[in-house]
């Protein structure tokens, strides 16, 4: 088979994928209400989700050597005092990944 037909039949097979798991709950419940477990998920998850992904973001810091995860901790708690103050994560997000990123290349 061509590489470019392989390609795009990848990237189709992938979109439909995702369209269908993203319709599923739609189809599935409709107009109805949610079940509770649902719901609470919907509630917990994604702050669950947050913490796991500070939590593997931050694994390879290294407390015993320079800059002792001084770039990385900055970062987070930028993060955390924007989202307390803006209550968005987006411009939280972006604005403590550019700090970041002057951080690792120009102080540290």
């Amino acid at each position: 088979m061509n590489d470019q037909i392989y390609a795009f039949a990848v990237i189709g097979i992938c979109a439909v994928v995702t369209i269908m798991i993203r319709a599923l709950p739609f189809l599935v419940f409709g107009s109805k209400k949610l079940p509770d477990t649902v719901d609470y998920l919907g509630k917990v998850l994604p702050g669950a989700i947050m913490i796991v992904l500070v939590v593997y973001c931050l694994r390879g810091i290294s407390l015993t050597s320079a800059p002792y995860g001084a770039p990385e901790l900055i970062s987070v708690f930028l993060c955390a005092i924007l989202q307390l103050i803006l209550k968005n994560s987006i411009p939280s997000i972006a604005v403590s990944t550019a700090v970041y990123m002057m951080l690792i290349r120009t102080v540290f």
